[in-house]
């Protein structure tokens, strides 16, 4: 791995980009180099004398395959942070004489149409590529390596993290969607977007089992033999399956390497889970392994530093990422460059409780696959680079996932297990089938460095682990837009992202002509203003007919706005089980390169509901349309006393308890997040028939809450 930056438009260019590559210093300590429109310099270069140049070109180096300084230069200028491991073959099949990936990436870019070029190559990169007046940015279309940009005062900045382009003073930053390409015209500064498929989950495999597990057995075996380096390099270990079979295959191939695994030591916690699976493992198979146990004073003095390094204060993120760091700290110090990782298991062979709970299993795979540069990715490149070691996922290899997302649903997770083949594949492989039939343990929690946080959190007197990290990282850590309904799951959804430090910078409310809209709610849809301004936040309103197509080109108009106008990075939805709605827009999000948050997708719908009263949220029945209701409940508010009516409605007519289906709709009056509570001063309850009907709130005002 590498850093790269460009700035395009920007004066004093040459001083910024120093500034960009000294915040990006660590991710490559091997040579640092600039391009300007006539000249390429290498530094230290005590002679060289900077001019006035708007556009340049930064890179700083962290060398495992040869010794080559970038940026490079030929037709076009480029720098990269590549991982390339076919580039032997594409040099041989092109006959260009190359002396590393990226070489043989410029070589590539300055001769072939692009699509071409990123078909042809098989690994990690993110690139910045200048001919003439044009510049390209891309990236591989997981995301494994990062690649930020702005478009700000009129200029056009890229850089491998995000920090690089905060130190130079700009706000409004963007990660590149590992989907989309960028093409930057230099003379009119116009940027157009060019779009990639991503991977398919059809058709299915249909050949013998024996011959499935034999064929993935393979792709996996060519996925880690691929990226074993010549370089010392270790693997990042708990003793679950994906590390295991990471670690077993690296054995059977005869490499020298190291396992780590780092954990709390403290003595008011019990022994941590994965401390104990890694003896076990490490023992039976002879693996070498290091333990790292951290006390509780030493992470409370590392989170000033690793809560901005990450540039999150998610609970969730800081948890994974240290035990991450620990043991990247601990590998480094060893001397190691490369580190295995087995991020990515899970989603392509099914391993969380939402592909348990999901009617279409690969489908979930997918769309846990589009988020991971957002969710996981961009964490651990930055921990890693931070300690200049190159994170590398096997998992994530380009022909394993391709081929994992069209093992049918079936031989993922049977009745008995999840990730069922790839637990086969391990059996077949001689792994014994204790170390086969591990569950599915957070790092976090494993670790017990989740337990860490709280007890420092208690220990500061504050009441959450959110509002403790908050303190090492005031911005906020991504600008939102929420799917607003005016009811409990889109409120509640709003108010789990704001906990977890989020900044929620609008609402988006699409109202519907069409009462039997498919994708949105309609009752007291005008209400919705109000519930914004006792939030305090602004609200975007956009009409649709709701024809079932339209309504989602009238969606995609209005997250465009959310996006000109607030600036948001991404959206948060209330879905809980509805994958006709949550797909469209996932579909529409990475169309836009906007991150997509589902934080109720898959929560059990009693508990919801328990959740929302628990947090003093007072909410209405709006609308009914099911079996069993009737006009007693329109305007009736939730409680645990209709909660528990609710559940008896589900057993005696299969309702769904959350209104899901379209069973009821709600709408709330007051919320933690309210400045001020709603009250109704008029309303009516209008009966279709006997078991449907809405509650038509005609008017109402926001009051001082008691």
């Amino acid at each position: 791995m590498c850093g790269i930056t460009g700035l395009f438009h920007v004066p004093d260019a040459e001083t910024k980009i120093q500034k960009a590559l000294s915040t990006l210093a660590c991710r490559g300590k091997d040579g640092t180099g600039i391009a300007t429109p006539s000249d390429i310099i290498l530094f230290p270069d005590i002679t060289y004398t900077p001019k006035k140049n708007i556009h340049i070109l930064g890179h700083c180096l962290h060398a495992l395959v040869s010794h080559v300084p970038q940026p490079l230069r030929q037709k076009g200028t480029l720098v990269a942070n590549c991982e390339i491991y076919n580039w032997k073959e594409l040099a041989k099949k092109y006959t260009i004489p190359a002396h590393n990936d990226s070489t043989l990436l410029l070589a590539l870019l300055d001769s072939l149409p692009l699509s071409t070029v990123l078909d042809e190559l098989d690994g990690d990169y993110a690139f910045i590529y200048w001919n003439g007046n044009q510049v390209i940015a891309a990236r591989d279309i997981i995301g494994v390596k990062p690649l930020w940009y702005t478009t700000e005062h009129g200029q056009f900045a890229l850089a491998s993290e995000k920090k690089a382009l905060t130190a130079l003073g700009y706000d409004r930053i963007q990660e590149l969607n590992p989907r989309t390409i960028l093409h930057y015209a230099l003379p009119d500064k116009k940027i157009t977007e060019e779009k990639r498929l991503f991977y398919s989950i059809t058709p299915e495999h249909s050949i013998p089992a024996e011959q499935l597990r034999k064929e993935l057995q393979e792709k996996i075996l060519q996925a880690v033999k691929k990226r074993i380096p010549d370089a010392q390099f270790g693997i990042l270990f708990s003793g679950g399956i994906d590390s295991t079979l990471l670690a077993f295959l690296c054995q059977q191939l005869g490499k020298t390497f190291t396992c780590y695994t780092a954990v709390v030591d403290h003595p008011a916690f019990s022994d941590p889970k994965d401390e104990a699976q890694a003896r076990l493992v490490a023992e039976h198979l002879h693996l070498p392994l290091r333990i790292i146990k951290i006390p509780l004073t030493e992470i409370e003095t590392l989170l000033p530093t690793l809560v901005p390094l990450i540039e999150d204060s998610n609970v969730t993120k800081v948890g994974v990422a240290l035990p991450f760091y620990f043991a990247s700290k601990a590998a480094a110090a060893d001397g190691v460059r490369v580190l295995l990782s087995g991020l990515g298991s899970e989603e392509i062979f099914a391993g969380y409780e939402r592909h348990k709970k999901s009617t279409n299993i690969n489908n979930e795979c997918l769309s846990g696959l589009l988020k991971l540069y957002e969710r996981d990715l961009y964490r651990d490149d930055v921990i890693t680079m931070y300690h200049t070691i190159e994170l590398r996922v096997p998992f994530l290899d380009r022909a394993l996932i391709s081929y994992a997302l069209k093992i049918p649903a079936s031989c993922k997770i049977t009745d008995t297990e999840d990730k069922a083949i790839l637990r086969a594949v391990c059996r077949d492989l001689g792994i014994p089938p204790l170390f086969t039939q591990t569950k599915k343990r957070a790092a976090q929690y494993g670790s017990n460095f989740d337990k860490a946080l709280a007890k420092l959190a208690k220990q500061a007197g504050m009441a959450t682990k959110s509002a403790y990290l908050l303190q090492y990282y005031q911005p906020r850590n991504l600008k939102l837009g929420v799917l607003f309904s005016s009811g409990k799951d889109s409120m509640y959804a709003l108010h789990l992202m704001h906990r977890q430090n989020y900044t929620i910078s609008c609402l988006i409310t699409i109202k519907s002509t069409n009462k039997d809209s498919y994708m949105f709610h309609t009752p007291n849809i005008d209400l919705a203003p109000l519930q914004a301004e006792a939030l305090g936040i602004p609200i975007l309103m956009h009409s649709t007919q709701g024809t079932k197509e339209g309504e989602l080109t009238d969606l995609k108009d209005a997250l465009l706005k959310a996006q000109q106008t607030h600036h948001i990075d991404g959206v948060v939805t209330g879905a809980l089980y509805s994958t006709y709605q949550r797909d469209r827009i996932e579909k529409i999000c990475d169309e836009l390169g906007l991150k997509i948050f589902s934080p109720l997708w898959h929560k059990d719908q009693e508990q919801e509901l328990r959740e929302l009263i628990d947090t003093g949220f007072e909410i209405i029945i709006s609308s009914i349309a099911a079996d069993g209701f009737g006009e007693k409940w329109l305007g009736k508010q939730l409680t645990l006393k209709e909660i528990n009516e609710l559940l008896l409605l589900h057993k005696h007519f299969d309702i769904n308890i959350a209104g899901e289906g379209g069973e009821y709709e709600s709408f709330v009056l007051d919320a933690p997040l309210f400045k001020k509570r709603i009250v109704i001063t008029e309303a009516t309850a209008l009966m279709h028939d006997t078991h449907s009907g809405i509650y038509s709130i005609t008017k109402a005002h926001l009051a001082e809450k008691p």
